[in-house]
């Protein structure tokens, strides 16, 4: 009777709206009675007006204004018309995305397969009746968790927890490692004490304890509130909000070219790695977890080496400390595997993975050891969204049915090979192209000509992003092409070449 019922609701959303179609593309937004053709990715992109944003975008965003706070705002989007690797904004410019929402769009704007699950009776079902999913959760939950995440899971980590965004899952990782570190401690003694009960009603020690995670110079991880303790991206991030007195480790700042510093990098690498290991040996405070980020991707797209990895690893393992890896930003396929850290070739996995971003939900992968040994201590209401982990499932069926991964490797090796010669010839711009697959990322020569070019860029038809100081990072979606890099370059090379007309003048 309920799958009759959802039949006749969509007969009904046709009568009023039009037809109703899944993977052709042809759909209706909900809420709205226009319809959205069948849309078809354009061939290059088309900036009709003489400034973005244009009339049409200042007038939502004044109307928005008064709102919600807009100055962060770049232009805004009109998602009808918005298709494939293409952003159209309210004033009918259409560029070439390259930024994609801070890196979350993974299958493109529109895609027909994600279009389709958005319109299934099971999505209807689950947005009608959203659960209590750690009390109430659906009687098929565990097959929409094998489907959406575990086909994917990093290698050693066969559980998963799902909440609603990337710090939230850093949040939730974060209780986990000292719930554990307080099991360790209690010699896996089940139960509490007296002292340990009345005192942490005063947020003091014992059932409180001082406990802390050990995080990375310019490592970002989340706003919410302890993730912000271990934020060190940016001073905005950060200001005025109180915080955990939780230790800060050095992270490598290499040099490019990699091969002309390889020694340089190397001890850089050992200095670090050497800290780190002091600060885990004498921080007043014991450390349950060391969190990091494959590539700092809000602190201006610093890499490390496999070999720093390891050797974190090691460390972690030695001291007993848990080992964190925040692929928020980098899990997905970007970097040219599902998950970045599979590059490192760790001999122990992780502890803990965290992941939102591409995968368009979030959580984190966990070993049995990192569940709580009393129910209700790592929880809310919802615990994810079984709607949000269909999208997920219509995700990974994209990037593995037609191998996008090794699109993402592909294309984004074709796409350094132009930037480094690129990068030589306009020198004064722009230096130290890095990355793998297409999570790739460039320096400019100052702040300032960095927010130039990025202006520059929407005026040739692509949306770019920043990173930290001076950084420009690409978050392409994984369905970016060679043909689009070469739009890209041709663009790219256009405003290069304005730059130095202006400021280096022949």
């Amino acid at each position: 009777m309920l799958w009759n019922a959802l039949s006749r609701a969509s007969s009904l959303g046709r009568g009023v709206g039009g037809r109703l179609a899944g993977a052709s593309g042809r759909h209706t937004l909900v809420g709205s009675r226009r319809l959205v053709s069948q849309l078809v990715e354009p061939r290059q992109p088309e900036v009709v007006t003489d400034e973005i944003p244009g009339p049409q975008s200042k007038a939502a965003l004044s109307r928005l204004g008064l709102l919600q706070d807009t100055r962060a705002v770049v232009f805004a989007g009109d998602y009808q018309k918005s298709v494939g690797n293409y952003i159209v904004d309210a004033d009918g410019n259409c560029l070439l995305d390259l930024y994609c929402q801070i890196a979350s769009i993974p299958v493109g704007y529109n895609n027909a397969a994600l279009l389709k699950a958005a319109q299934s009776p099971e999505m209807a079902l689950t947005l009608a009746n959203r659960p209590a999913l750690g009390v109430y959760p659906p009687k098929d939950w565990s097959a929409t968790l094998e489907h959406a995440y575990m086909r994917v899971k990093p290698k050693g980590l066969d559980m998963v927890f799902t909440t609603a965004h990337g710090s939230d899952a850093n949040e939730l990782a974060y209780k986990a490692a000292f719930m554990h570190y307080a099991k360790t401690q209690r010699g896996g003694a089940e139960g509490f004490s007296t002292q340990e009960l009345s005192s942490v009603m005063d947020n003091v020690p014992p059932g409180a304890p001082d406990v802390a995670i050990l995080s990375f110079t310019a490592g970002f991880h989340g706003r919410t509130f302890g993730a912000l303790s271990t934020t060190r991206s940016k001073a905005i991030h950060k200001l005025d909000i109180p915080a955990f007195r939780w230790p800060r480790a050095p992270f490598p700042q290499l040099r490019y070219p990699l091969d002309k510093y390889s020694e340089e990098n190397a001890a850089e690498e050992r200095r670090c790695i050497a800290e780190t290991e002091r600060i885990l040996h004498d921080n007043p405070m014991p450390i349950a977890a060391v969190i990091v980020e494959p590539v700092q991707s809000e602190g201006g797209d610093r890499h490390a080496s496999p070999q720093f990895f390891q050797a974190l690893r090691s460390i972690t393992k030695e001291h007993g400390v848990l080992m964190i890896v925040d692929e928020v930003q980098t899990g997905c396929g970007a970097t040219g595997t599902f998950w970045a850290h599979e590059q490192w070739g760790l001999e122990t996995p992780p502890d803990m993975v965290t992941f939102s971003k591409k995968m368009q939900t979030a959580g984190f992968y966990h070993t049995r050891e990192m569940v709580p040994d009393q129910p209700y201590r790592n929880f809310n209401t919802w615990l994810g969204d079984p709607s949000r982990a269909l999208m997920t499932s219509a995700i990974v069926d994209e990037v593995l049915g037609r191998g996008l991964v090794e699109q993402a490797r592909d294309t984004g090796a074709y796409l350094k090979s132009h930037l480094e010669p690129l990068a030589i010839r306009y020198f004064r711009v722009f230096n130290s192209v890095r990355g793998e697959g297409t999570f790739l990322a460039f320096d400019c020569t100052s702040a300032e000509l960095r927010t130039e070019l990025l202006q520059l860029m929407r005026m040739e038809g692509v949306n770019m992003g920043g990173s930290g100081d001076v950084a420009v990072r690409f978050r392409p979606m994984l369905t970016l092409t060679k043909a689009h890099v070469n739009i890209f370059i041709t663009r790219f090379e256009s405003v290069l070449n304005k730059l130095y007309q202006k400021h280096w003048p022949r």
